[in-house]
């Protein structure tokens, strides 16, 4: 399982940060999950013209440049915090 995330990670308080919920609703499942972090911060125009190059991936896997997105063992894509924390807590870990 692959979590992208901006280059804030899984930091943060969860209730301020996308990527940071995503993480912490996947650790709370119990899953394991390799990080990988993409530039191009929305909130910081200076970063906006190596955006498209630096989410070319993201863009490819799920369709938009935005982040956190996850990529599960079997390829299937799921996008956005709220779906990632509703899908982690509907998929509990093995073992969970």
């Amino acid at each position: 399982m692959i979590l992208y995330t901006c280059g804030q990670k899984t930091t943060g308080p969860a209730a301020m940060h996308p990527c940071a919920r995503a993480g912490k609703a996947l650790t709370e499942a119990g899953w394991e999950f390799e990080i990988r972090t993409v530039g191009g911060y929305r909130m910081m125009p200076w970063t906006w013209p190596r955006r498209s190059r630096e989410r070319a991936e993201i863009r490819e896997l799920s369709g938009t440049d935005e982040v956190p997105i996850v990529v599960l063992e079997d390829g299937e894509v799921i996008s956005g915090s709220g779906t990632i924390a509703r899908w982690a807590k509907e998929h509990p870990a093995p073992g969970n």
